[in-house]
């Protein structure tokens, strides 16, 4: 099916990331103009940029718990090509080690709230402004598993991107939709918001390299497969796609493997004599 994507201007934040390039890479397959934003992996940035060199595309480096950076990264685009049409919320980091709250200090509670709640408001308050010029326009968002059912060691990481697929996502499917409202021809402003579950990128490559681990983690899985980045690549398209997805907004789509949660207990941790 064909998803009208030719054209179209996309800003993906956090490109340089696993899942980040190969939305990159998806929308330039599809014919769009594609901004590429890093905050610290320039390396790995201008290789993407360099492997995209038939598209047309823009790169550039934003810390987006910044209101400058952020503004500075919508006004590039702008600058550059002249709207914004999608905007890819892909943007945060996480504290890698499983630390339990109540050893959790405040100070990685922040950072974790700043990389990736504060940089999705930031850089999602921009683009609604272009919206509302514009009066078209859609986003999706890139929440996590952990948004669902939460991550034992990441209450952080979870209530932040929890805050994003439900709380930000829900509201601004009815903020968008009057920034952009609906026309004969037009379907309206659209936000949702994709959860990924486990993906094979190099963030992730140590602990999917423990056998015991990924059993785990794809005991609850219906597909028990860890997930590509492409396939949370396609899911992103789809919904950008006005033609494809014209009447889907304010919606938390979960790209798991039909994963329903997380054993809480190994079985040989556990006494069958008081179970």
């Amino acid at each position: 099916m064909k998803t009208e994507l030719e054209g179209k201007v996309v800003v993906v934040t956090g490109a340089s990331g696993g899942i980040g390039s190969a939305i990159a890479r998806r929308f330039v397959e599809e014919g769009a103009r594609v901004v590429l934003h890093y905050r610290g992996q320039r390396n790995a940035a201008e290789k993407l940029q360099a492997e995209l060199k038939t598209a047309e595309t823009l790169l550039v480096r934003a810390d987006l718990s910044k209101e400058q950076d952020a503004r500075r990264l919508l006004a590039n685009a702008l600058k550059r090509f002249g709207r914004v049409d999608t905007l890819v919320a892909n943007a945060g980091s996480w504290e890698s080690r499983d630390i339990p709250l109540n050893e959790m200090s405040l100070r990685q509670w922040k950072q974790t709230m700043d990389s990736v709640l504060t940089t999705t408001f930031l850089s999602v308050r921009e683009f609604l402004r272009i919206v509302a010029r514009q009066r078209t326009g859609n986003a999706v968002l890139i929440g996590s598993t952990a948004a669902i059912f939460g991550e034992a060691g990441h209450a952080d990481y979870a209530s932040a991107k929890s805050a994003m697929a439900y709380g930000l996502t829900r509201t601004l499917k009815n903020e968008m939709s009057r920034l952009a409202p609906h026309t004969k021809n037009y379907c309206g402003g659209r936000i949702n918001c994709v959860c990924p579950g486990w993906t094979v990128v190099p963030r992730t490559g140590a602990k999917l390299r423990d056998e015991a681990a990924v059993r785990k983690i794809t005991a609850t899985m219906a597909l028990p497969q860890i997930a590509r980045p492409d396939d949370i690549a396609s899911a992103v398209v789809f919904l950008s796609s006005d033609r494809l997805a014209r009447h889907i907004t304010g919606q938390t789509i979960t790209v798991a493997g039909g994963m329903e949660g997380r054993w809480l207990w190994q079985p040989h941790e556990l006494d069958p004599a008081i179970v």
